[in-house]
Formats: structure tokens, C-alpha cells, sequence
């Protein structure tokens, strides 16, 4: 009878083991389905972006992302089958929003407008659009583009992706279409690192799960996640000691968006003199193509940094003592020194050691748009970079300030909205250090 209740008891405690060990599977599909309805509501609400009720579902989706990173920092591994149902799931997301239509003024009407000028043999960092003597070079779609009165102000890597793209169609559904297949290719670029890597990869999620990207990338469509793949090839391609190719992707990454500029340090030592040699080469190449007897137009850049204000609070307080130009340049610094930190501190490659200087320089920058942190996300898993996962979710807030516009109010941020998002990252930061400090030796979650 004692061998006989012994055995019973052994099955018992393997089912209840057996139990606990889906529970955090259990617990991803539902968060899951939470997850995925609650984009739907947003994308059904898309034209009206940054009315209450938009922000509210959204951040319904947030936190059932931030739920999700609990679960995937607390798994040594999932099966496939969450990760499978966890992609089908954000394809579905992408697809609700690439077939909702843009805002009239979103960006992407001056990403058609570049790469269409651009094939009728206009630099678009010399033409002004709202100039009468090009008005029958406009179509219905970029006539409304934003900032009429400036040259374009976009990088030469994303300016050719704009006249490739619209020599295939020149729309805005072809664009955001191609965003979208970036988005799909960071994906498996991203799968075959965490592989490579020997990473689980169900943090394949922490990407793809993000609410900003179905809002930012297949919604309003923004030109970031082009030099976001472009980034992590690069890092990819270092990991598999492809060096050469490395370089080469870090300078296009750049001649994108020039943010990643600050990530030079995390490359150093790790990329040989002619592997970054070919990387000055092919950013400086990207140019060739909108040289103005024999200068580099600088576009509208300049007026960008001098007038354009937004989600700004480390900027407003320095800009208080010292030039625009100047504290734009502090932002690089701060972001280099950063990077330079990371590769004295970091692992090898840790991805908390591309995210962090990228953090660090936008949190000084002039203007701070939601779709700025697509160049994150990618890197985002691991302990060490909880604060910024929270800061992905915190900013979605500042979409309140397109209701306010739509209502003919200024372009403004309420003052209540800055506090609640750096105040969610800073609560975040100190949480950790906390509990570190409380358990000092105890074991602690990885921070690579």
C-alpha cells in the first residue's frame, strides 16, 4: 500500500509539474488574445489617431506586451508552437493596418513626393514643394504633405529607397507595403541571430509584439525601419565575423537615419581599418546621386534642429543655456560615450550595448517621436534594457497631441504627458536597482 500511494503521489506531483511548466504558455495565448483585438479596435480607429479612445486600446496592447516580456524574461525557452502563434498574430496586426489609409500630412506623402521628383531629375534637398513653378510636378497624394515650405530633410539612403520604391509604384500603399516587408525580413534576420547566437528565440516576440510597429510601420509608414534592418545585418553579419558586410550595413544603416552614428564604439576593434573604411565609403557613395556643384546639400536638416520641437525635455532644459546646433551635438556626444561605456562593460555583442547609446542620444534630441524607438526594438531583451521596453509603451501618450491638432489646438504637448512617460521609464530604472540592491546576492536576471 505504501508503494502502491507513492506511485499515485509521484503522478500527482508530475501532472501539477506538468501543469506549471504551461502555465506561462497558457499565459501568452491570452495575453495574445487580448493583444491582438485591442490593435484591431486601434486600427479600426486609425483615422481618428490620438483620440482618447485610440490611446486607451493601445495601451491595452502595451501592457499586454510589457505582460508578455515577464514571460519571456522568466522562460529559459517556449516551443515553437508560441513562437508560430505569436508571429501569426503580428501579421495579422501589420495587415489590419496597412489597409487603413495614412494621415493627409504623415510623412510618407514626402516620401513619395522625394523619390517622385527624384526620377523627373529634381534633388529634393534643393526644390521647394509648396514653389508655384512645381506645382504640376504634384499628385493627389502629395499635395498635402507636411512642411510644404522645406526641402526634403531625409538622408540620402532614404531618399534612393523613396525613388526605388516609387519606380516600382509611385504611391503610398507601395511604400508602406515595402516598410512592411522590411518589417517581415527583420524578423528573420532577427530569428537567425537569436539561433546563431544560441538566444532563445522566442524573443522574437519582444520585437514583433510591440505596438508601435503595426501603428508606426504598417499605419503611418515611416522610413526608420528601412535603416533598422539595415543595423541589424550589420550586427548580424559581426556575429558571424562577416566584417566586410558589417561595415558596409552600418553605413548604409546610417545614410538612412543618421542615429546610429553613435553606435561607432561598439564597433571598434571589432571591425577591421578597411572594414570601416568600406562603411565611410558606402555612406559617402549615397550621396553621389544629389551632389549640388560639387557640395552636399544639407536639405532642410538645419531647420529641423534650430525649429522643431517635440516630446523634448532634456533638449528644453539644455537649449536654455547654450545654441540648438550645439545641444544637438551634446545628444551625439552623450550617445557615444554611451556606446563606448557599453563596449568596456558589455558582453560581446550584448544587445543592450546597440539600444542603450541609441536611447541615450534621443533622450537629448530635439524632437522625440514615437516611430524614433522602431531603432530599439530590435535590441530590447534582456533585463538590463527594461527601462527602455517601458519607454516604448510609455510614449504612446504623446499621440494625444495629433487629437489636439485635429481639434485646431497647437502642436503642444499637455504638460501632464511628459511626466507620465519619463516618469514611467525613471520608476522602471529604479525598480531594478532596488531589487538588486535588496538581493545582492542572490541570483539576478542577465543583463546581456
Amino acid at each position: 500500500m505504501v508503494l502502491e500511494v507513492g506511485t499515485n503521489g509521484s503522478q500527482v506531483e508530475a501532472e501539477h509539474n506538468k501543469a506549471v511548466k504551461l502555465t506561462p504558455v497558457r499565459r501568452l495565448y491570452v495575453l495574445g488574445a487580448i493583444w491582438l483585438p485591442a490593435l484591431a479596435i486601434c486600427s479600426h480607429k486609425f483615422t481618428n489617431l490620438g483620440e482618447p479612445s485610440f490611446i486607451a486600446w493601445l495601451a491595452v496592447a502595451g501592457i499586454a506586451y510589457l505582460l508578455a516580456i515577464r514571460e519571456f524574461l522568466s522562460a529559459a525557452a517556449l516551443p515553437k508552437r508560441i513562437i508560430v502563434f505569436g508571429l501569426v498574430l503580428a501579421a495579422v496586426g501589420q495587415l489590419l493596418f496597412l489597409l487603413k489609409p495614412p494621415g493627409a500630412d504623415d510623412d510618407i506623402h514626402r516620401y513619395v513626393w522625394d523619390g517622385r521628383v527624384q526620377r523627373l531629375g529634381y534633388n529634393p534637398y534643393i526644390i521647394v514643394p509648396s514653389d508655384p513653378a512645381l506645382a504640376e510636378l504634384h499628385t493627389a497624394e502629395t499635395r498635402t504633405l507636411n512642411h510644404p515650405g522645406l526641402p526634403s530633410p531625409y538622408p540620402p539612403g532614404a531618399q534612393l529607397f523613396f525613388r526605388g520604391v516609387t519606380a516600382i509604384h509611385e504611391s503610398v500603399f507601395a511604400l508602406k507595403v515595402a516598410f512592411v516587408i522590411c518589417d517581415v525580413a527583420i524578423v528573420l534576420v532577427l530569428l537567425d541571430l537569436l539561433r546563431s547566437s544560441r538566444q532563445p528565440t522566442h524573443w522574437v516576440l519582444a520585437y514583433a509584439w510591440n505596438p508601435l510597429l503595426a501603428v508606426e510601420v504598417a499605419g503611418s509608414g515611416h522610413v526608420d525601419i528601412v535603416g533598422v534592418l539595415l543595423l541589424l545585418i550589420s550586427v548580424a553579419a559581426l556575429w558571424r565575423n562577416w566584417r566586410a558586410v558589417s561595415g558596409m550595413t552600418l553605413g548604409l544603416a546610417v545614410g538612412v537615419k543618421f542615429l546610429p552614428i553613435v553606435l561607432v564604439p561598439v564597433y571598434w576593434r571589432r571591425l577591421r581599418l578597411r572594414d570601416a573604411l568600406l562603411a565611410v565609403f558606402a555612406f559617402g557613395m549615397l550621396y553621389l546621386p544629389f551632389l549640388e556643384k560639387g557640395r552636399i546639400p544639407a536639405g532642410s536638416l538645419s531647420t529641423y534642429i534650430q525649429s522643431f520641437r517635440f516630446n523634448d525635455p532634456v533638449f528644453a532644459m539644455l537649449e536654455r543655456l547654450s545654441a540648438p546646433q550645439l545641444v544637438a551635438a551634446v545628444a551625439v556626444l552623450l550617445g557615444l560615450i554611451t556606446a563606448l561605456f557599453m563596449r568596456v562593460r558589455s558582453a560581446a555583442l550584448s544587445p543592450a550595448a546597440f539600444a542603450w547609446p541609441m536611447a541615450a542620444s534621443l533622450l537629448c534630441a530635439p524632437v522625440v517621436y514615437p516611430w524614433y524607438l522602431l531603432w530599439l526594438i530590435p535590441f530590447l531583451r534582456s533585463a538590463s534594457t527594461l527601462p527602455l521596453i517601458m519607454w516604448t509603451v510609455s510614449i504612446i501618450p504623446t499621440y494625444y497631441v495629433w487629437y489636439l491638432r485635429a481639434q485646431g489646438q497647437q502642436w503642444i504637448l499637455p504638460v501632464w504627458i511628459m511626466p507620465l512617460e519619463y516618469g514611467a521609464i525613471a520608476t522602471t530604472w529604479g525598480i531594478i536597482g532596488l531589487r538588486r540592491f535588496l538581493r545582492p546576492q542572490g541570483p539576478q536576471c542577465s543583463t546581456d
